[in-house]
């Protein structure tokens, strides 16, 4: 924190982990705060740093008692886990001044959703180089701080699954404006060791089939490359060597795949979690959450059809309004909304009290203005409450190689890359992102090429207007993905000519699409759109050629 404007604010982009033994006291806390900013942090002053509260009071004793501080009777009192601790150092010189302008008694208390401000949910900013990329192991022993994460929580610390707007104050949000979610996952991706592989064998005709075999190996881990072979059905090994380009592809059905998995229900863009027993005594919820973190973070797309308020709800952000499936409890729950009087109100509630009994939100009513809590509480139950305990193992299994973390930091920059988004490929956006590699200027084949390249840019132009081939489906001819993921594209993508074939070839794991040179567009058209369709694995497929 540091004195603006003669008020004592964090300074945003400086916040960092600190790794930690729980029973830390309030020096050797203060010791290592002011040793890691100053580490990463060139820019700051020499000090000397005083250890302080959120509340701005000085970290001496537990807030409200004569106890010296401890970390971990810290965290019992205030009833957090340790990633959800945030504590700041602000020179003494800034401290003393603000002291000296307040002499009222300043405590502490934990705070409410609703009264959460952006100073809870500090951003880190790259271009501070704040945060460091750390390789640094969990231990039983050690606990790792992060920046706060916003939940949603009653004064006794008890999590509420029952009572929860139904929309949220915009304002109240976490805003993320200093951050990229590639910048993210980049750094996410520091923890995987590209010395060491997970195999996994997949057959196109039943790829989650082989997701899970790879996924359940005790040689799988998920901070090793993935190395993926697909196989035909024959069962014979497709041509090409997994470098990048068979992942990619093989995230991209898993996602596809998952979609349609019976623990998810709703519509199709806007899925959330429902108790399926079978699935809970295989684990698919923890064996979900996990493959949407793997393929995250080692390059692959994200599900981008959760809905937006489970999301929400999953990084602990407020705001919540649910989907019901059910046509009966539809229909009662219209009828309660459409209870004009505070007589009908009370006539339907006892009409329909054995269902909002078992969500715990049967009540006596004094107004007709109630009806909307009643509704907005048994929703709320029907998605969240019901559910509590799958939507916890798909967190545990999302809290792979840190991603659940990243997203309750930066949820506005993470949450999008698990929702559902209208925004498609263009023509221009994807001509503008594979660069040509042209002959000198001059040269015949130059002009050869620069014609190939006219072809190119009409052809995306077509397939953007629904023409044979979609630009999805080019685009995951290339790349082995139906759109950029949220890691963004590595190797950038390029466009190559040759004149040894008169079809498309395409290389997943360098991005690259090689182009043939021909005479007139209709003939390139014709050959783009009959080898793009007739080449829908690493192998070659009677014309069109990709190889991983």
């Amino acid at each position: 924190m540091s004195l603006q404007k003669d008020i004592m604010k964090p300074v945003r982009g400086k916040t960092l982990p600190l790794i930690l033994d729980p029973d830390t006291d309030a020096a050797g806390l203060h010791r290592l705060a002011v040793k890691k900013m100053t580490d990463f942090n060139s820019d700051l002053d020499e000090g000397p740093y005083v250890l302080i509260y959120p509340d701005t009071s000085e970290v001496i004793n537990i807030p409200g008692t004569s106890k010296p501080f401890n970390l971990r009777e810290y965290k019992t009192e205030i009833g957090k886990t340790y990633n959800q601790i945030a504590l700041f150092i602000c020179l003494k010189s800034d401290y003393d001044k603000d002291a000296s302008d307040s002499d009222q008694e300043v405590f502490v208390r934990r705070k409410r959703v609703t009264e959460v401000d952006l100073a809870d949910t500090l951003p880190w900013e790259p271009e501070h180089e704040s945060t460091p990329k750390s390789t640094a192991e969990k231990t039983s022993t050690y606990t790792q701080l992060y920046a706060p994460i916003v939940v949603d929580e009653d004064e006794d610390g008890s999590q509420d699954f029952n009572v929860v707007p139904i929309r949220a104050d915009p304002a109240k949000k976490a805003v993320d404006t200093s951050i990229s979610a590639a910048q993210t996952i980049e750094d996410l991706a520091d923890a995987i060791d590209h010395n060491t592989v997970s195999r996994f064998n997949i057959s196109r005709s039943n790829v989650w089939d082989g997701a899970v075999r790879g996924f359940r190996r005790s040689t799988f881990c998920e901070k090793s490359d993935l190395l993926v072979r697909f196989m035909d059905d024959a069962g014979s090994v497709e041509e090409g060597i997994d470098a990048g380009g068979p992942r990619q592809e093989f995230l991209t059905l898993l996602m596809s795949f998952l979609q349609s998995q019976p623990i998810f229900e709703g519509p199709p863009q806007s899925r959330y979690l429902v108790y399926n027993a079978a699935a809970i005594r295989e684990d698919e919820y923890f064996m979900a959450g996990k493959m949407i973190a793997v393929s995250i973070v080692h390059g692959g797309p994200g599900p981008r059809f959760i809905s937006r308020d489970l999301v929400n709800h999953i990084a602990g952000q407020p705001g919540f309004c649910a989907h019901v499936t059910d046509e009966e409890i539809g229909r009662a729950l219209s009828e309660i909304e459409l209870a004009h009087s505070l007589k009908s109100l009370q006539d339907v509630l006892l009409k329909h009290s054995s269902m909002l009994q078992t969500a715990g939100c049967f009540r006596h009513v004094s107004s007709v203005e109630e009806k909307h809590t009643v509704v907005a509480e048994y929703l709320t139950w029907y998605t969240i409450g019901r559910n509590h305990s799958v939507i916890e193992r798909f967190k545990d299994g999302l809290a792979s190689l840190h991603f659940l973390d990243a997203l309750c930091q930066h949820p506005s920059v993470l949450a999008p890359v698990l929702c559902h988004t209208d925004k498609r490929l263009t023509s221009v956006e994807v001509e503008r992102l594979f660069l040509p590699q042209l002959s000198p200027a001059g040269s015949n084949r130059r002009t050869t090429e620069t014609m190939a390249l006219s072809f190119w840019a009409d052809y995306l132009m077509d397939c953007e207007e629904q023409g044979p081939v979609s630009l999805e489906e080019l685009f995951m001819f290339i790349t082995g993905l139906k759109t950029q993921p949220p890691a963004g594209m590595t190797p950038h993508p390029c466009v190559t000519f040759s004149q040894e074939t008169i079809y498309p070839m395409a290389n997943t794991c360098a991005n690259t699409i090689t182009l043939p040179l021909l005479e007139t567009y209709a003939r390139f058209k014709a050959n783009m759109d009959f080898g793009i369709q007739n080449s829908p694995g690493f192998g070659c497929l009677r014309n069109g050629k990709r190889k991983g």
